[in-house]
């Protein structure tokens, strides 16, 4: 393979997980390459304000948050580049990577893509994101203290989040599309304790977000009921209708991912591909928050240098199919 461009370890994505590893294994001369075929950052850069990163008292731009991590795994040798992995071969001890910039191989991999939040589709959403629509009560919650909110979702993300959110809002206005909620029956027994600041609108779909002057003022929707269009004030909307992998480029992998397209890892954060790990919001079972895909980050790249020596010794062991987890 003296012809081939081969890579210690090759990471697809290049946000606060796929970053952080690299400030890890760049750090300790572990020849490293990050693929990104979307912004540098990923959701956290594209996030307009992030309060609950540890170490920032008054909180900080994604997009600064992004460029510092970016800075400074490049500081220490890590290669970004702008492009696209399609497909991961595994080839034994060498995995190859099809990419938009033609074959390369690893020793080892780091998938890092993330997840991204299913979009409503409708007017203002993509105007509004994060100036008025979110995703994330967890990050941007706190920023509604005192003030009306519509949640929209029927499942249990759904009725979780908007309970959260009763921390701040006076008041939330939970849209729900279809007859019923789809959320358990226990979150639908919790909801009930909520009823004073929560209101329930079955079968009202959402079909625009008004704003004026770059601040969000209401959402449109139709009662399916009467067909009768409705109006609802509110000072922002949160949307949680499931989430989309970034799990697509694996789909003739073989890698082992759970019912939602996840990617699931053993202890290790290792794939059913050994040599491939996985961490971050692609990974079953992850929390979504900027904080624990750095920490992954930093775990990964502690596995990934161990199952590097590991290769050199000849002692490598495929992970446990006992120990793969979707949690």
């Amino acid at each position: 393979m003296a012809d081939k461009e081969i890579h210690d370890v090759i990471m697809v994505g290049a946000g606060p997980c796929a970053l952080t590893a690299a400030i890890y294994t760049t750090r300790e001369d572990i020849d490293t390459v990050l693929f990104e075929k979307g912004v540098i950052g990923g959701l956290a850069a594209v996030t307009d304000w992030i309060d609950n990163y540890p170490g920032f008292v008054d909180g900080i731009s994604g997009l600064d948050l992004s460029d510092a991590l970016y800075k400074q795994a490049e500081r220490f040798g890590a290669e970004i580049r702008l492009g696209e992995v399609t497909e991961i071969i595994d080839e034994g001890s060498m995995k190859k990577l099809v990419t938009t910039d033609g074959d390369i191989y690893a020793k080892s991999v780091l998938v890092a893509t993330g997840s991204d939040y299913k979009k409503l589709g409708i007017a203002g959403e993509k105007e509004y994101y994060a100036r008025g629509v979110h995703y994330c009560a967890t990050c941007d919650g706190a920023f509604y203290r005192d003030k009306r909110i519509v949640v929209v979702g029927g499942g249990n993300s759904a009725v979780q989040e908007a309970m959260f959110l009763t921390k701040f809002a006076t008041h939330i206005d939970l849209l729900v599309r279809g007859d019923s909620m789809r959320a358990s029956e226990i979150l639908q027994h919790e909801l009930e304790k909520h009823k004073e600041k929560i209101t329930v609108h079955l079968n009202t779909t959402t079909d625009e977000i008004v704003g004026e002057n770059n601040v969000v003022t209401k959402v449109v929707g139709t009662d399916t009921t009467s067909g009768q269009k409705i109006e609802i004030e509110t000072d922002g909307v949160f949307v949680f209708i499931g989430l989309l992998p970034n799990t697509q480029f694996l789909a003739s992998s073989k890698i082992e991912l759970d019912e939602i397209g996840m990617v699931k890892t053993d202890s290790n954060l290792q794939t059913s591909m050994p040599g491939v790990f996985a961490a971050g919001d692609v990974r079953a079972g992850a929390t979504m928050q900027i904080a624990s895909a750095a920490g992954e980050g930093a775990t990964a790249a502690l596995m990934i240098r161990k199952y590097l020596e590991d290769h050199e010794r000849g002692v490598i062991a495929p992970p446990s199919p006992a120990t793969m987890s979707a949690t």
